[in-house]
């Protein structure tokens, strides 16, 4: 575990880890840090911090979470996997319990005392205060990111509402469009809980108030992307991921606490049936996102501290810095996937999907139908449901080799029979469907075929080789250097 004091701690660490790049040369928030941080990004580059922008003093820092190395380096672990082994070591899961005593377990992972925030009277995000007509949004560096988009957007913002009925916190992610200085779109989905709280105030005819916290700690900033049952509190995960709890501060102008040790802080409110067309977006689907009609976020006031990072981040076609955001998700989240279908095996959302397009999942198969059970369960998990493809394959296939799956796909698949189509909901974002949120699903069976599954044939054997020739041709293979003459064969053909 690693609790980072704030984003600046972050940014030092990840410059001495040699996954920072300082970019002095004069640049603009219009599409040239989204050019230059695309770049990067496709090219497995570090992290970067523009320092001298056109249109603003403030650094503005993109690409923080865009590798492997610093997904883990932000949330203090050596490697993905370990997210699931400290989860799994949390809730002490032990083989032939009961589903209920499962669940019982989950409330563990955020009820101890290092999880909970912790209340302090001064922040450094309250150094700087503006209010009233000081208010200006347009002089914080907000990137325009692609020619077509609809203006400048807010794209690491995590927003802070409260349910007004229950007053229970959500803290997630929505990108903002800066219609002038004091106001915002608000990028509510309908599928989102922020949404869901400002559908209560609008029916209660009550403006709802919202904060926006920009640049708090890495972990924070994760948990606000992170796909949490609606009534667990982001800072809680927070709390967990850095061992220590999420210091909070009251804001100056709304019923609304931040994280402390953030760089800028929006406060304001939401009216209701307030609406204004929003977009258009170069979003992660890889596509621009129509204009639609969104809620407005009036802000009246704007805090920071002295020394300030503008932190952003750029979507676009794949791969970009939220595909390890998402695998971060994927294997934080599998134990938890795997309480509810413990014939889960493994499952991979492949950048490629822009994880919502494909599941490909390996599971322990043991009764005829038992592929389209997992699938149907899948799609009642949270946000899983918006999953276009679930492919089911066997426990020994690796879901993530990408040449497997392919060649699974291919070898045990008979459309005819294995090929099921489902409607439901799907991402608000997806343009393939004919009507926003709603459309056709499919899952394809990719396991081996029982009898009972109308296969009534003799399933074919697998070639493999027998395990004493594998092993008398590992030591033959060391004795003649066989790698080495690889190594020195690939290095002349690259010379060629």
């Amino acid at each position: 575990m690693r609790a980072y004091k704030d984003l600046q701690e972050f940014i030092e660490t990840l410059e001495k880890k040699g996954e920072l790049l300082r970019i002095k040369e004069e640049v603009s928030v219009e599409l040239e840090i989204t050019e230059i941080t695309d770049r990067i990004v496709k090219r497995k580059g570090p992290a970067l911090l523009f320092e001298k922008v056109k249109e603003n003093k403030l650094p503005v820092a993109t690409n923080l979470f865009g590798s492997e190395d610093r997904i883990c380096l932000a949330l203090g672990v050596n490697s993905l996997d370990e997210l699931s082994q400290r989860i799994m070591q949390f809730l002490e899961i032990r083989p032939g319990e009961g589903i209920i005593h499962k669940l019982r377990l989950i409330p563990r992972l955020l009820q101890a005392k290092n999880f909970f925030p912790k209340m302090v009277d001064r922040a450094p995000c309250q150094e700087v205060v503006l209010q009233g007509k000081d208010v200006d949004l347009f002089k914080l560096p907000v990137l325009k990111c692609w020619p077509d988009d609809g203006g400048r957007y807010i794209t690491l913002p995590c927003v802070i509402t409260k349910d007004p009925e229950t007053g229970v916190r959500n803290v997630g992610m929505y990108r903002m469009q800066v219609f002038e200085r004091n106001k915002t779109g608000m990028h509510w989905q309908m599928h989102k809980v922020a949404a869901k709280h400002y559908l209560k105030a609008e029916r209660q005819g009550k403006r709802l108030p919202v904060a926006v916290a920009l640049g708090p700690d890495p972990a924070v900033i994760y948990s606000a992307t992170a796909p949490l049952p609606e009534d667990v509190d982001e800072f809680m995960l927070a709390g967990f991921l850095r061992g220590k709890p999420v210091e909070l501060v009251k804001c100056l102008t709304v019923p609304l606490e931040v994280p402390a040790n953030s760089q800028i802080v929006l406060e304001g409110y939401v009216e209701p049936y307030e609406r204004r067309t929003e977009g258009p977006f170069g979003d992660h689907t890889g596509f621009y996102t129509e204009p639609e009609p969104f809620p407005v976020f009036t802000v009246q006031a704007i805090t920071m501290r002295k020394d300030a990072i503008y932190p952003a981040t750029i979507v676009g076609k794949p791969p970009q810095e939220d595909a390890y955001l998402g695998k971060a998700t994927e294997r934080m989240f599998l134990p938890l996937i795997k309480m509810i279908l413990p014939e889960i095996v493994d499952i991979n959302l492949p950048v490629e999907g822009v994880f919502h397009n494909f599941a490909f999942v390996s599971i322990d198969k043991r009764y005829p139908g038992h592929a389209y059970k997992v699938a149907h369960a899948i799609w009642s998990l949270g946000q899983l449901m918006f999953t276009k493809f679930v492919c089911v394959f066997d426990k020994h296939v690796n879901v993530h080799d990408l040449s497997e799956v392919i060649f699974y796909l291919g070898a045990n698949v008979d459309p005819a029979r294995d090929i099921q189509i489902v409607k439901g909901p799907v991402d608000h974002l997806d343009h393939a469907v004919s009507t926003v949120g709603f459309g056709g699903k499919v899952c394809i069976d990719a396991t081996t075929k029982l009898k009972e599954e109308g296969y009534t044939r003799s399933w074919p054997k697998e070639i493999s080789m027998s395990p004493q020739v594998k092993a008398k041709i590992d030591k033959l293979w060391q004795k003649i250097k066989l790698d080495s003459l690889l190594e020195d064969y690939h290095q002349r053909r690259k010379r060629v």
